[in-house]
């Protein structure tokens, strides 16, 4: 575990147990760089001046790094895994199109489709044209077709791109936003035997239990 209580840690993770801060704690579990964290709360602290100065969207994640401010999940992979090159979370620059392509897609289309999907907005056919992931339906075909190519995402190493979508396919699947497909499912089982992925999951299953208990 690369979490740390030292004040002196220039690597600060902002963050909420229950929310999007699970991708970035994942993230840098997997870097295995230490990091502090600062936990923050719905509607009070994550609103407050100090962390707006921080992200002025008011939400979580985002990582503070030497000096550099990381908001957005997506950012944040990309960011940890050219800050850390170490920990091979990328591939080599000449080799990244897929890795962009596919953490973008992630990102974008599909996280934009599910949502939709979940807020129950219709997007009639001649609508298609104007979003991104064009129906809710193709976007998962895509996203099936992704995972099931490989072991990863990008093939057979796993990187920062595996991360973001791979946090979109265990929620998916966990809250039913995703439809349980064998693709889904295979590649879900290979992500959760991380080890990084179990401590950062340990550690937030800790802290919301804290949370509900008043712990």
């Amino acid at each position: 575990m690369s979490l740390t209580e030292s004040t002196d840690c220039d690597l600060v993770l902002y963050t909420n147990p229950r929310s999007r801060g699970q991708i970035a704690r994942w993230m840098l579990e997997e870097t295995g760089a230490p990091y502090r964290q600062v936990l923050l709360q719905y509607g009070t602290t994550m609103k407050a001046p100090d962390y707006l100065q921080i992200n002025p969207m008011g939400k979580v994640p985002a990582i503070t790094h030497r000096g550099q401010v990381v908001t957005e999940c997506a950012a944040i992979c990309a960011y940890l895994a050219d800050a850390f090159p170490q920990a091979g979370l990328a591939p080599a620059p000449q080799e990244r199109a897929s890795y962009y392509r596919w953490l973008f897609f992630a990102a974008g289309p599909l996280e934009a489709a599910v949502i939709d999907r979940a807020l129950k907005v219709e997007v009639s056919p001649e609508q298609q044209r104007m979003v991104g992931y064009g129906s809710f339906e193709r976007a998962i075909e895509v996203l099936a077709q992704a995972v099931s190519a490989g072991p990863y995402i990008t093939g057979s190493q796993f990187t920062a791109a595996d991360v973001y979508a791979g946090a979109q396919v265990l929620w998916g699947l966990q809250f039913g936003s995703l439809p349980k497909r064998p693709e889904f499912e295979d590649y879900a089982a290979r992500l959760t035997q991380r080890p990084a992925y179990r401590a950062a999951k340990a550690i937030d299953e800790a802290l919301g239990q804290a949370a509900s208990t008043g712990g």
